[in-house]
């Protein structure tokens, strides 16, 4: 099967479940206690304001003609209005979802850079005193809370060893720059303002280490206990036969075939990445989309629980998408029927 029809029927299928995850969280925030009309008017409105409000938000309609208004605004690019906010859910999405982004991406660098050099080393030298060091770190990151993370990292390195900055995405003194992308970091390199750019990744260090060490710790495991895999295999018999060094059989025979299921649990593990981060937000006040997301549960922003949750649906599939391509790259064996 060629690329293009691959991605054609991916695309396909991620429309009809996107389309199904609408419908259920749809549903269920429409579950949630407390009346939605009531919480955007505020305790002093009077009921006539009430009911307007219930109007304009179509509240007084039944679940299925709420739901096909949900789909024509959808359809138009629309996400309807934030009562949390008070502006348009596309305009806080597009606002607040770069933060989110931005830090995990470099949480996924961290976790990749840092996660499979530590089993590759453990597998190297296993049962040995590097193998038992790595697969105790690799354990502590696994099971320790990212949240007890971030507060051990923000005591640390913020205010025992004062060497990072811990709250928002830019230091108080320095101007975001122009806005490209919304990622500081890239916008800053983008525009060559480089103290801005060493601002915001001084900025980010911290909170994106304490949401990649759980994926870094099994990142970490999944790549020793592989490679093990891979130097049992025939392949490495034979070319230990023809005197090739450790290095060249670790490097070049046996951590290609390991990284591909070891890719696969790690694209997961990036993906969930985006909902678990509101957790990093909140500890160091970066105010992405994660946290959006929570607030708008707490207000029972209707409008906003589905834009938030639709984007991040969208992401996880994209990242398996990719991540299918990828090892497919990897594999040749592997078709992308």
């Amino acid at each position: 099967m060629s690329i293009g029809r691959y991605l054609l029927r991916r695309f396909i299928a991620s429309i009809i479940v996107l389309f199904g995850v609408s419908i259920v969280i749809f549903l269920m925030a429409r579950l949630i206690p407390g009346d939605t009309a009531r919480i955007a008017a505020g305790p002093r409105a009077s009921p006539d304001m009430i009911e307007r409000i219930r109007e304009r938000l179509h509240l007084d309609a039944s679940l299925a003609e709420q739901y096909v208004y949900f789909l024509k605004g959808l359809s138009e690019g629309d996400l309807g209005m934030s009562i949390y906010s008070n502006r348009a859910v596309v305009t806080d999405i597009a606002e607040f979802f770069p933060a989110t982004l931005e830090l995990v991406l470099f949480s996924g660098l961290v976790m990749v850079l840092v996660g499979v050099p530590l089993g590759i080393l453990s597998a190297r030298y296993r049962d040995g005193v590097t193998d038992n060091i790595a697969r105790v770190v690799a354990l502590l990151g696994v099971v320790t809370p990212t949240f007890v993370w971030a507060i051990f990292l923000m005591l640390l390195f913020a205010f025992v060893l004062d060497l990072l900055p811990t709250i928002g995405r830019l230091s108080d003194n320095v101007p975001p720059p122009p806005r490209i992308t919304g990622l500081y970091s890239v916008d800053a390199l983008a525009a060559g303002q480089f103290r801005v750019f060493v601002d915001a990744v001084a900025h980010l260090i911290l909170p994106a280490t304490a949401l990649a060490l759980t994926g870094m710790g099994q990142a970490a495991r999944l790549t020793r206990t592989n490679m093990i895999e891979s130097y049992q295999r025939s392949y490495s018999e034979f070319a230990r036969a023809y005197n090739f060094t450790e290095r060249e059989l670790a490097f070049k025979y046996a951590l290609k075939p390991a990284m591909i299921p070891t890719l696969t649990i790690l694209g997961l593990d990036f993906a969930v990445m985006l909902g678990n981060a509101f957790l990093v937000e909140t500890v160091f006040g970066l105010g992405g989309m994660a946290r959006y997301g929570i607030e708008a549960i707490m207000h029972k922003d209707l409008n906003g629980i589905i834009g938030t949750v639709l984007v991040i649906a969208t992401f996880f599939l994209i990242v398996n998408v990719i991540i299918d391509l990828v090892v497919a790259f990897l594999n040749p064996r592997v078709r992308l029927a």
